[in-house]
């Protein structure tokens, strides 16, 4: 990618300077579908819709995912045959689940250090899903993190934040639109 992070601010767009490497063959655009937020007791802080594309999904429907995603995360960790050392992923948080991969869906999870999981879904072939959860999780400690009323292990609920996370996707998009990544 050619891309360079500048730094992240919630008042600040863009995220991203990018360069200009033009690829004609990008003709159309893979899309970022939703985003949930998953605390370390498996609560879902967070969700929403980053696409029209994005398949309509009620509220108790995405609690019930977050759960879900939270226990099969722990049962991966435990049941990997293949154990990282002292059962920790590059960055640093517990091993688990980073990536599912589906006929019409992928599925990518960042967890932290402190056990949140930033998990993103998109269309097959949508790039630079590792850069958007970085992103996020950027934006997450930015806005969210430095709210006065924010508590952790709650719903966020930080105007900032959801608007910084639209701004980026929206970069994210238009770039790829202009075959600038």
């Amino acid at each position: 990618t050619n891309s360079t992070n500048t730094k992240s601010n919630c008042l600040s767009t863009p995220l991203y300077n990018f360069t200009n490497t033009s690829d004609p063959s990008i003709n159309f655009i893979m899309a970022f579908l939703h985003l949930f937020i998953v605390n370390k007791s498996g609560g879902l802080i967070h969700h929403r819709a980053l696409s029209p594309k994005a398949p309509q999904i009620g509220t108790n429907e995405w609690l019930r995912i977050g759960s879900t995603f939270h226990s099969l995360h722990a049962i991966a960790n435990e049941a990997s045959p293949m154990k990282l050392p002292q059962n920790k992923n590059a960055s640093g948080a517990d091993d688990g689940i980073e990536e599912i991969q589906a006929d019409g869906l992928v599925l990518r999870c960042l967890q932290t250090r402190t056990g949140i999981k930033f998990v993103v879904t998109a269309e097959p072939g949508t790039s630079d899903i590792d850069q958007v959860l970085r992103e996020i999780y950027i934006l997450y400690t930015d806005c969210a993190l430095k709210d006065p009323f924010y508590e952790l292990e709650m719903p966020i609920r930080c105007e900032l934040f959801t608007t910084a996370v639209d701004a980026l996707i929206q970069n994210m998009e238009r770039a790829t639109r202009l075959g600038i990544r």
